[in-house]
């Protein structure tokens, strides 16, 4: 299981796109999810992960952003990796008692190119946690997503490597997270835990570690870099710090 992407909800999708490019990523055209009322533009990142911009479109309604967005703008989804759905079915029902039904998506990339590249994946989505969505995912069509056009960023991310979430009860947070990925916790020197994934880290901290729109939330992202400055910015709600790849390694 690994790092996948992060939903950032906004009211509207086009001043979400137009505040991360300013920011320095490239932004994929508007793509509709399925019933047309909501769509996406994504940063997608060259060496793994991405993130998802969303807000409903052309006038539609959505009682879930809606629910998200009286809490604060921000990152509402967590999405991980999965290998495929068959591998993780025994695991779920053993940690949890259940197993959710799976959904699969079948969309175009780009919603004024409806004939192109579309992107079929499969979603399982455990019941909704205090701090947002968690959707585990199963990319059937990853080529369609990662196209070479939209992977280089002027600010030079690369990879999504690590997602904090602030609560107020961290122990029992992380102890979900650690349930649900069959990995164990380690301390944080923020006073919280660490969950080491696959493919980059949760981070469960108490409140104050970062600031927080609402207790708990998904309230910081750590973004990897081809050898850019180490800075900081707050994008659609999310405090998001750029890391050297080269410095981590060392």
């Amino acid at each position: 299981m690994k790092l996948d992407h992060i939903g950032i909800v906004g009211h509207r999708i086009e001043e979400l796109a137009t505040m991360f490019e300013a920011g320095g990523f490239t932004v994929t055209p508007l793509a509709r999810h399925a019933g047309g009322r909501t769509g996406n533009r994504c940063v997608m990142l060259r060496d793994g992960g991405y993130l998802e911009l969303i807000s409903t479109i052309d006038g539609g309604t959505s009682a879930t952003l809606d629910r998200f967005l009286a809490r604060h703008v921000g990152a509402h989804i967590l999405a991980l990796g999965i290998d495929a759905e068959t591998d993780i079915r025994n695991r779920l029902q053993l940690a949890f008692g259940s197993v959710p039904e799976p959904s699969r998506t079948d969309r175009a990339v780009d919603d004024a190119d409806p004939d192109g590249p579309r992107a079929r994946f499969t979603l399982l989505t455990p019941p909704d946690r205090p701090e947002g969505r968690v959707h585990l995912i199963h990319h059937e069509t990853p080529e369609a997503l990662w196209q070479p056009r939209f992977l280089n960023h002027a600010n030079r991310a690369v990879s999504l490597e690590e997602v904090a979430i602030v609560s107020a009860e961290p122990a029992a947070t992380a102890a979900w997270y650690s349930r649900l990925a069959g990995r164990p916790l380690t301390p944080d020197p923020a006073g919280g835990y660490a969950l080491a994934l696959q493919r980059g880290w949760i981070r469960i901290v108490p409140p104050g570690a970062y600031p927080a729109p609402s207790l708990p939330s998904i309230a910081a992202l750590t973004l990897l870099t081809d050898g850019a400055p180490e800075v900081r910015m707050n994008l659609g709600g999310v405090a998001i710090a750029f890391k050297n790849a080269s410095s981590r390694a060392s």
